[in-house]
């Protein structure tokens, strides 16, 4: 029997900043309504997951509740993938994002980075990761910090992660970036935008506010700072320098209009290396140095077309 296609969706997630990311950027492309639920399994079945054991009907509680085939039910993340494969068992049309380490045929669509190298008749690729950067999603972003517009130009979008298993970033190493980024916005005018994340460490944070101070501009290293203007940004962006550590920061930082370097392409290995290599073979992403020479830009967005074969499959 032919499934309906569904009238709206479901986004399913261990509530991790980046997951959530992916799975909400992809429903609100699919243009369905939709609600999230922050999913909390229950041992012994979240330490297998995506994998069976007896009773992972019972691992999420009544989380599942109320999904039926009407609704799409989009997963991003190794304990997602148990709920997406359940309910995919129901008759609920099922997506799961990011590699589930098990055979593909368990949903009805995988959505992969390419440099997760997993393929099959039902697997979606895309190079970097779903992300919700647009021409409208940047002009919101503009409006809700307009008062960014009025720094001088070029406006200089610093992103700095941190060290991960794949780049080990070094203080010494930080420093000399900094001091490029305050050598181009000394010798061509113009100011900073700078923000951290999660990951970046204190003596990160602390080597910001010294090498950047005195330009015009801004440093936000947390709610200390006041509010999150990350969407903005990349929004007033003329250039971004972006640290090598983030598949999901180079990929929302890729999808705009502004010429892109990046810092640690010489360390950076494994999957985000392979991301990486990828970028600049398109000719997308410049290595930083000294001159941050002007290229031209195609933005780099993957999310509509990922949403497109996505809603072809469910057709």
């Amino acid at each position: 029997m032919q499934r309906s296609a569904p009238t709206r969706s479901r986004v399913l997630t261990d509530g991790h900043a980046g997951n959530l990311r992916q799975a909400r950027a992809l429903a609100d492309a699919l243009g369905l309504p939709t609600r999230s639920t922050t999913l909390a399994p229950r041992a012994p079945w979240r330490w297998a997951a995506p994998r069976r054991l007896p009773g992972s009907e019972a691992a999420f509680g009544d989380a599942l509740e109320g999904i039926d085939p009407a609704t799409l039910a989009i997963g991003c993340g190794r304990q997602a993938a148990l709920a997406t494969r359940l309910l995919r068992e129901r008759g609920v049309p099922a997506v799961q994002i990011l590699d589930p380490r098990i055979d593909p045929r368990h949903w009805d669509a995988v959505v992969v980075p390419e440099h997760d190298r997993l393929r099959g008749a039902n697997v979606i690729t895309l190079l970097g990761s779903l992300n919700p950067v647009g021409d409208a999603w940047l002009a919101a972003a503009r409006a809700a910090f307009a008062e960014l517009g009025a720094l001088p130009g070029p406006r200089t979008a610093l992103l700095v992660g941190g060290s991960t298993p794949h780049l080990r970033l070094g203080l010494r190493e930080f420093e000399r970036w900094l001091a490029t980024v305050r050598h181009a916005i000394e010798r061509d005018g113009g100011s900073v935008l700078a923000t951290t994340s999660r990951r970046t460490p204190a003596a990160f944070v602390d080597a910001m506010r010294r090498r950047l101070a005195g330009l015009p501009g801004l440093v936000w290293t947390g709610s200390v700072d006041g509010r999150n203007p990350y969407a903005a940004l990349l929004g007033w962006a003329d250039r971004i320098v972006c640290t090598a550590d983030s598949v999901n920061m180079l990929s929302e930082a890729a999808a705009t209009p502004a010429p892109l370097y990046v810092a640690g392409t010489a360390g950076i290995r494994g999957r985000p290396g392979r991301f990486v290599q990828a970028l600049a073979a398109r000719g997308r992403i410049r290595a930083l140095d000294d001159t941050l020479t002007p290229f031209d830009v195609v933005p780099l967005r993957e999310t509509a077309r990922v949403a497109a074969q996505v809603r072809a499959r469910l057709a």
